[in-house]
């Protein structure tokens, strides 16, 4: 697992899901690399990602614009591009803030429904 305040590496997301799920490191190979390119298509195609109790994938558009070249100075013609964006979920934002309950306590109402919704998607 990563460590406090660093990242998470795709290799540690893959063996996290494997020992999550009792699947082998390949199984949960192809299930991540599924996951990111079936993501990654339906944006390609202009499709909008809507996973309850997590978040939605989008598309941003950005105009052209004049930018400028950081070694010379000269101006030159930015042009418009598509950005993906991620919009995280109200309830990804509440387990993200709650403060951490102690190790023995109750999960918080609405916990079971939140991990059964994103066990679903």
């Amino acid at each position: 697992m990563s460590t406090p305040g660093g990242s998470m590496t795709k290799a540690e997301l893959v063996e996290e899901v494997s020992r999550v799920s009792d699947l082998t490191k390949k199984h949960s190979e192809v299930i991540v690399d599924t996951v990111f390119k079936s993501i990654i298509e339906a944006l390609h195609r202009g499709e909008k990602i809507e996973l309850r109790g997590f978040g939605s994938f989008r598309l941003r558009k950005r105009e052209p614009r004049k930018g400028r070249n950081p070694k010379t100075g000269d101006k030159v013609d930015v042009p418009p591009k598509k950005v993906p964006y991620f919009k995280p979920g109200k309830e990804l934002k509440d387990l993200i803030n709650r403060v951490a309950a102690p190790v023995n306590a109750p999960p918080p109402p609405g916990a079971a429904a939140a991990a059964r919704d994103s066990a679903a998607v």
